[in-house]
């Protein structure tokens, strides 16, 4: 194989971006030229103009391939079980569970009775504890939300929240209708179906009811796309008449609203990259004035859940870099006041503490594996949940009640499809509530997942989860796609993909890159990826790349890199290091133009990033980001094959930075391409909504991939999958 696409058809000619002058000055003083900075204009007609032509341009490089495109997403469409249900939920006298119909976009959110009496899933019957036959759902069912008659003759529909009331009789539901990420607030009758007069406009993430079920807080952004106020609406009194309840000025600081389990207190949680503050109101007292917590101190994050007469209080105070966990009176919350109850463990990052009546379930991280522990509560002893495999991921999924005696966890593996266990805490027996069914007959065993390290430039080992088909051999012969990410202490966790199997099946090896400023092994990973030391995320990336070439895993012509948002940072700030480490690159919605986006603290989010980034306005700072920035560091070179992908209405990573990212990479390199930009005109952040759509981007995304590999014609071993043979 060769980069050299499978199609022997000339390509069509790429559109030219008009060059206008315009000069930046950076905070130092210096100034730099950036030509296409015209492009954030979106009131411009030439940029739309532009957009649809990169467009057109992609859509005719990519017709050849509409064959492949076509296959690839029928063996997707086809290794999913369109009509199906979740594991059911048990609380508060009820089964929620969600379930989707083939040729159905989106899920239908639903409930039944639970039997008469039962209050803990341990409790109930085997079948009641499966899911339901989605195609013959139960008689008794109650059907909540049908996304799909929400959605129905609108361009895009996506739901940011479903928030049940404490007397189970209304949900709160947050509409995003266009990708913004800006929601409509409705609150629907659940015994009729109906939507009750209530509506909150520009609503933030985030809903939390109160204990009368006729009271709630919600969150509301400001201009920069940060929640800074909470809210408080009482159903029946108009939007106007809302009150609010706390604002944050700090543009540094992100505000948000839940409950504790106990659902004792309504929460209402500050935070910036860096520092924390949490203030609480009682649940049964909706017009009381929340109370502080511990007040904000630069660098002390925490984190905390409720039991009894004291709060669980997960921080990092006192040099404890991997967290530790405290308790507190709930009547005397200040720092100073907080005892430890579980100790700082270096090298095991304590993420979570999940607080219920009898038991506590530690969340922890170490050697780029999670982890779940079993503890008492009263004293912070447990034991670790044993696993199957060595290379996995595990966490909580929904445990809504208080007094359970039983754990419900997820796991899953490169190799494992995703299972819902239930865990006696009794008796430690395991029940599989669901495990993701992949239709085509896939066999774990014909597949083969693994660990290797690569060792970075400073000598530091960089962990890579792998996975092939098990008659794939290390010879240097098999294609490879490489993922990375390495931001925000977001760990890239080894899970199963089934729309992954076409390319496994194809005999590519897929690969993740758990690179330093990720939280795969740990905070001090996190902090040795940030700041000044983001540069050592990329080459991490890069001597992942190499150790996958040199260990005969790969050869550099068959080897696709791949990352999305900051992971697309990753990638092109990976490129312009080495233009030569792969064949093909996919960035999608790529964080790409870093210096002047955090040098314009009118962008959404960019005072909230200096924690993260730093501030440009340091020159320290703005040196470090200068070396790196994709944007700034487009070098005459041979750029490999590349698909990057926009969305105009994105909140997150403006359309302008992969368009000008493009722009400028189309009139300096001096070979290799093609360079391809398609950027959704009516979506966001995250794409187009409904799943068929996320399937068939994602074909489009892999045929681009195995054409420019020449494995557009590779044989696609294993069992027939229902479907694949028709587009």
């Amino acid at each position: 194989m060769t980069s050299t696409p499978a199609t022997s058809t000339p390509p069509p000619t790429p559109p030219v971006a008009e060059q206008r002058p315009h000069t930046l000055t950076r905070a130092d003083g210096s100034t730099v030229q950036d030509p296409w900075y015209w492009l954030r204009d979106r009131d411009d007609p030439a940029t739309l103009a532009y957009l649809e032509a990169e467009n057109e341009h992609t859509a005719a490089l990519l017709d050849p391939s509409q064959d492949l495109q076509d296959r690839l997403f029928s063996e997707i469409k086809g290794r999913v079980e369109e009509t199906d249900s979740s594991a059911p939920v048990l609380d508060g006298g009820w089964l929620y569970y969600r379930r989707t119909l083939e040729g159905a976009s989106y899920p239908i959110h639903a409930r039944r009775p639970a039997p008469d009496g039962i209050t803990d899933a341990r409790n109930l019957p085997d079948v009641v504890r499966r899911p339901v036959d989605p195609a013959s759902p139960p008689d008794d069912e109650v059907i909540l939300l049908d996304e799909n008659q929400e959605a129905a003759g609108r361009d895009f529909f996506r739901l940011g929240g479903f928030s049940i009331s404490p007397d189970h009789r209304l949900a709160a539901e947050a509409v995003d209708l266009t990708g913004s990420e800006v929601f409509t607030i409705r609150v629907r009758d659940l015994a009729t179906g109906e939507l009750l007069e209530d509506e909150i406009p520009k609503a933030g993430y985030g809903l939390a009811w109160f204990a009368d079920s006729a009271t709630f807080l919600y969150t509301v952004t400001d201009d920069s796309w940060r929640p800074h106020q909470v809210w408080r609406h009482r159903l029946g009194t108009p939007h106007s008449a809302d009150e609010l309840v706390m604002q944050e000025d700090d543009e540094r600081f992100w505000i948000g609203v839940g409950q504790t389990r106990s659902e004792r207190y309504v929460t209402i949680a500050i935070g910036s990259k860096v520092t924390s503050e949490w203030h609480l109101i009682p649940a049964d007292e909706p017009s009381a004035t929340p109370r502080l917590v511990a007040g904000r101190e630069y660098g002390i994050e925490y984190d905390l859940d409720h039991r009894g007469d004291l709060l669980y209080i997960v921080t990092n105070a006192d040099d404890a870099e991997d967290f530790k966990l405290c308790v507190a009176s709930v009547n005397a919350t200040e720092r100073k006041h907080w005892l430890e109850l579980v100790a700082h463990r270096p090298g095991i990052r304590l993420e979570a503490a999940d607080v219920f009546a009898d038991q506590m379930i530690l969340s922890e991280r170490t050697e780029a594996r999670t982890q779940l522990r079993i503890c008492d509560p009263a004293t912070g002893e447990g034991e670790l949940l044993p696993m199957d495999e060595q290379v996995y991921a595990a966490g909580m999924a929904g445990n809504p009640g208080f007094e359970t005696r039983t754990l419900r966890y997820v796991y899953t593996s490169l190799t494992t499809p995703t299972q819902i266990i239930d865990l006696d805490l009794e008796n430690g027996e395991r029940f599989l509530c669901k495990q993701q069914p992949v239709r085509g007959g896939y066999d774990r065993d014909r597949f083969v997942s693994w660990r290797e390290w690569a060792t970075a430039p400073d000598g530091t080992s960089v962990p890579i989860s792998l996975v092939r088909r098990a008659d794939v051999p290390l010879d240097g012969t098999a294609p490879c796609l490489l993922y990375g990410y390495g931001s925000y202490e977001m760990s890239i966790d080894p899970g199963f993909s089934a729309a992954r199997l076409s390319l496994l099946e194809r005999g590519i090896v897929f690969a993740i890159a758990h690179v330093r400023g990720g939280g795969e092994m740990g905070r001090r990973w996190y902090e040795d990826g940030k700041f000044l030391n983001k540069p050592n995320t990329f080459s991490d990336f890069v001597a992942c790349a190499d150790h996958l070439v040199d260990a005969g895993i790969t050869d550099r012509e068959r080897l696709v890199i791949r990352g999305g948002s900051a992971g697309g940072l990753l990638i092109g700030a990976t490129l312009n290091l080495r233009p030569d480490l792969c064949a093909v690159a996919v960035a999608e919605v790529p964080f790409v133009d870093v210096v002047t986006t955090m040098s314009d603290p009118s962008i959404p989010l960019t005072v909230i990033e200096y924690d993260e980034w730093g501030n440009p306005d340091d020159p320290t700072y703005l040196e470090v980001m200068r070396s790196y920035s994709p944007y700034d560091n487009v070098r005459a070179a041979d750029y490999p094959a590349l698909y990057v992908s926009a969305g105009l209405n994105d909140p997150r990573v403006q359309y302008w930075e992969p368009a000008k990212w493009v722009a400028k990479l189309r009139a300096t390199a001096t070979g290799g391409g093609p360079i391809l930009l398609r950027t959704e005109l009516g979506a966001g952040h995250a794409g187009r909504s409904g799943r068929y759509e996320a399937w068939k981007d994602e074909a489009r995304v892999l045929a681009f991939v195995l054409d420019r590999i020449g494995a557009a014609d590779a044989e696609v071993t294993g069992p027939v999958v229902p479907g694949a043979d028709a587009a």
